[in-house]
């Protein structure tokens, strides 16, 4: 008994082991990217946070923008140096400042050309609205000048 027992779990161990697979570059810019906004939304939402969060810019975090990286910089400028000190001390805003330098070194560093960039529509993080028509756009001026 003890022997199937230990033989059965012996087996679960090895088949959790083998589904694991390490995070890429690209997987954990997109899970911190996800977790920094579904944190964004908790610290606009929390009566704890909502003052806090009135000095923070808007952002979208899409990994797929060119213009993330000036974006992120500016939004974790502001998230280090935001005004009150009761606001940089609170769990969410720490939690918030680390996630977002971590997105921050993966982008810039430690995946600098791994990561590809679809689109460089800046406007787009802002709003989180993009404009699909942009390439488009910039085909149909480019034709209409020659």
């Amino acid at each position: 008994m003890r022997l199937g027992l230990t033989a059965l779990l012996c087996f679960f161990s090895v088949v959790l082991q083998c589904d694991c697979t390490p995070p890429t570059c690209y997987s954990r810019a997109l899970s911190l990217s996800k977790e920094i906004m579904t944190l964004l939304d908790k610290i606009h939402s929390f009566y704890r946070t909502k003052a806090c969060a009135e000095v923070l810019p808007v952002i979208h975090i899409d990994v797929h923008n060119a213009c993330i990286t000036n974006k992120l910089r500016d939004f974790l400028y502001v998230v280090l140096n935001h005004p009150s000190q009761s606001c940089r001390d609170k769990p969410r805003m720490v939690v918030l400042k680390r996630k977002t330098q971590k997105l921050y070194s993966i982008i810039t560093r430690v995946c600098y050309r791994d990561l590809v960039f679809f689109t460089d529509d800046c406007e787009a993080i802002d709003t989180g609205r993009s404009s699909p028509n942009l390439a488009e756009d910039r085909l149909q001026l480019l034709q209409e000048d020659r």
